[in-house]
């Protein structure tokens, strides 16, 4: 199968990429490098992998490049941490508005010129964002108040593209959230601004690597923001591109919604001390205070996983305690290197 994958170059699809070659796939990927800059990617040189450096809102290039796919996975967006929420508030909205119209005109092209059969959008944890209903089943973002953030509320807007898609040009689609990605590869982007958490510069990037950063560069008491009861789903990146893999691949997934994530809740207490004990061992006492949080810090983000398992046969199987065996020192060699 030939498969698009837009914002090739970013984070979860440093995972994706390689998972779809290793299935057989042939991957054409789409990037400007706006957020890390140019990267390299194990799978460059792969036979089946055919790159483009180029904007997703370029449709004219973009409705070329998917005439000659059977599928399109749609991951091109600005994306970042809790206060990449704050600092790019318009642009997270327009901006992203601007990328997802110009992949759905492509797409649609390319299923009524060409041979594309399918869009997946890759959505985002955050349509849940103003829900009180735990665990939180797909079809719920209808029945809660919309999200707050306007992160959030584009992305529940990504999901009515793919509606008003269909309904009007019977494209057919798949919704993939993903809860919480964390894997190797998130480095500080290029329009981060720093900003501080105690004693230590932060760039705008998400929980892990930025625990990880602050514990290696000797902190202590450790700062966390919030009171640190926040619970999220902390799920490997290889186990959701192997759940994307499922979304495009099965036939079930048609016009179908997906929530992809462990079903194993943490709370931010608790990854910050699991990644403590990982640096210091148990000779050092584990202290944090906590500093005031962001707005649109949710509380409680936890998802039923039941309808992956279910219609996909997918389940995120790997603990936190393996994903972060094998972060931790990816992400000290990057501060060491300065890419965090």
């Amino acid at each position: 199968m030939n498969i698009l994958v837009t914002g090739s170059a970013g984070f979860i699809c440093g995972y994706l990429v390689e998972e779809l070659l290793n299935a057989g796939h042939t991957v054409y990927g789409i990037d400007n490098y706006s957020k890390y800059g140019k990267v390299e990617k194990s799978y460059d040189n792969h036979p089946n992998y055919h790159f483009t450096f180029g904007d997703v809102k370029d449709t004219g290039l973009l409705k070329t490049i998917a005439m000659e796919c059977d599928q399109m996975l749609c991951a091109a967006a600005m994306i970042g941490g809790i206060s990449y929420f704050h600092e790019f508030a318009y642009d997270l909205l327009a901006e992203n508005e601007r990328i997802i119209a110009s992949s759905f005109d492509a797409a649609i092209h390319a299923h009524k010129y060409g041979k594309l059969k399918k869009i997946n959008v890759l959505s985002s944890s955050m349509v849940f964002e103003s829900t009180d209903t735990f665990p939180s089943r797909e079809g719920d973002e209808h029945n809660c108040p919309p999200p707050k953030s306007t992160y959030g509320f584009q992305k529940l807007a990504c999901e009515y593209f793919a509606q008003g898609a269909w309904e009007q040009y019977q494209l057919p689609y798949t919704v993939i959230r993903p809860f919480n990605c964390v894997g190797t590869g998130e480095k500080r982007a290029l329009c981060d601004n720093e900003i501080s958490s105690g004693n230590i510069k932060l760039a705008m990037s998400h929980v892990v690597p930025d625990l990880v950063q602050k514990i290696v560069k000797g902190q202590d008491p450790l700062h966390i923001l919030g009171s640190g009861n926040q619970i999220r789903h902390y799920t490997y990146g290889g186990d959701l591109a192997r759940g994307i893999r499922l979304c495009i691949e099965n036939p079930a997934a048609v016009n179908q919604d997906f929530n992809l994530s462990t079903p194993v809740s943490t709370s931010v207490i608790e990854l910050a001390e699991k990644i403590w004990k990982k640096i210091h061992g148990e000779n050092k006492p584990f202290r944090y205070v906590s500093d005031q949080p962001f707005a649109y810090d949710v509380q409680k983000r936890v998802p039923a996983v039941n309808k992956a398992q279910e219609l996909l046969g997918f389940s995120a199987d790997t603990p936190l305690d393996a994903i972060l065996d094998e972060v931790i020192p990816w992400i000290v060699e990057q501060v060491k290197l300065g890419g965090i």
